[in-house]
């Protein structure tokens, strides 16, 4: 589990909780007061949306999935999509904050300007949210600021001739053999056609989560070529690539992913009410809330959009 809890969400097993982190797994005990046995008997299983994709994955029995030009491109599509419908989409200018105006409509500040919003979907981390809203919203404020994130350091190597000593997804690599690297993802094995002309062999090692978080609280620096070196000394220790890259991408990801930590759901809870109670024009939507994947966010804007248009999800 300490493994898991790493390779999902970067996160300390021992402060984590099961109920909000892996809910079928806890549905599965509560049920049947065995998680094993919840599970074969497919307690905490929730009903799924359906469409000619999800069935066309299930009937292949996919275990990840991505896109040829890399996932890069799901929003850029989504860019393209909506701006040819009329959509405007603002960049480079960050929300400054949110008030709540006479008529129950948003004033959005964005620094040297305006906007106002009958309705707002959010899908900024939780504590950021909770920095912009209102004194009036103070307590939904203090539950969505206590969800905490952590950082993560993306490296991404290539090698040229070289191959794996194994075959499959990857590998997580507990605490206690190294606090620093959360695992290791075979790229080459899951896709081979993303290796390039001439190609080589590509991995993902995936650097620091709560590790790195308690050395940033320390006052440490990460340099790129720091988190490159230990990336390498990972891939030479664990894999036996011992030499050098021939390319490598190194990317410092700030407090990307939410700890989902024990009463968390106690937090959602209150933040639901708390925005039934006023009736604010306000949807929280995001990794912050349930689920952190990127299918978890695409599921959270999906009901979203639903919940505002006032339609069914799954339809």
């Amino acid at each position: 589990m300490d493994s898991l809890c790493r390779g999902v969400f970067a996160g300390n097993s021992r402060e984590l909780s099961v109920r909000s982190c892996f809910p079928s797994l806890f549905q599965a005990e509560r049920t049947h007061r065995s998680v094993l046995l919840g599970l074969l008997l497919g307690a905490g299983q929730s009903p799924q949306p359906d469409s000619a994709l999800i069935s066309q994955a299930r009937a292949e029995r996919w275990s990840q999935w991505s896109l040829r030009g890399g996932l890069e491109t799901l929003p850029q599509a989504l860019n393209t999509h909506l701006t040819s419908r009329g959509v405007r989409i603002l960049r480079g200018q960050p929300v400054c904050g949110l008030s709540l105006q006479a008529d129950r409509r948003w004033k959005v500040s964005l620094g040297d300007s305006s906007l106002d919003a009958d309705h707002v979907i959010s899908a900024v981390p939780a504590s950021v949210l909770g920095k912009l809203l209102p004194a009036e919203a103070a307590p939904l404020a203090r539950a969505l600021s206590a969800i905490t994130a952590v950082s993560v350091a993306v490296v991404n190597l290539q090698y040229r001739g070289a191959r794996l000593p194994v075959q499959g997804f990857g590998h997580l690599v507990p605490s206690s053999e190294d606090p620093g690297v959360l695992g290791i993802v075979y790229d080459s094995v899951a896709f081979p056609e993303q290796d390039g002309s001439p190609p080589g062999l590509r991995v993902t090692v995936m650097l620091g989560g709560s590790w790195l978080q308690t050395l940033e609280a320390r006052g440490a620096v990460f340099s790129q070529e720091l988190l490159q070196q230990q990336a390498q000394e990972a891939a030479a220790t664990q894999l036996g690539l011992k030499e050098p890259p021939s390319h490598c991408l190194v990317h410092l990801h700030k407090n990307c992913i939410p700890q989902y930590t024990l009463g968390h759901w106690q937090k959602l809870e209150a933040a639901t009410q708390f925005l039934a109670s006023q009736r604010l024009p306000l949807t929280l939507a995001g990794a912050s809330y349930e689920g952190v994947a990127v299918n978890d966010c695409i599921e959270s804007g999906r009901q979203a959009a639903a919940r505002v248009l006032g339609s069914e999800p799954d339809s």
